[in-house]
């Protein structure tokens, strides 16, 4: 996504394949599958309501609200920052000491 802050709106291959070509004007491809940019998104009905922007033919700015009933919805990826987003690798890793042992993961009490 290219703007500052938004969100990605990740739909069940289900859904996209019973939307057909109606919801591929506004998929855009990532690492983790196709998903939708939105500005804003409401989860509060029986629709997600996804706010996007659009350009119109003649170029200039629209805004658009895409709504699927809530099933639809496999994920929503708040994004927050310029660069790309998607999914990494989480898993704890430890870091070598000053005299070269590694160190231990933190333990719970």
């Amino acid at each position: 996504m290219n703007e500052l802050s938004g969100y990605a709106v990740f739909l069940f291959p289900q859904a996209l394949e019973a939307l057909g070509a109606a919801i591929k004007p506004y998929l855009q491809d990532g690492p983790a599958g196709p998903f939708v940019p939105c500005r804003e998104v409401d989860t509060g009905g029986a629709l997600v309501e996804m706010m996007l922007e659009a350009r119109a033919p003649d170029g200039g700015a629209i805004a658009l609200e895409l709504m699927v009933p809530g099933s639809m919805v496999r994920m929503i990826v708040s994004a927050r920052s310029e660069v790309a987003f998607g999914f990494r690798d989480r898993t704890p890793r430890t870091e070598p000491e000053a005299g070269g042992a590694a160190a231990a993961p933190p333990t719970s009490a």
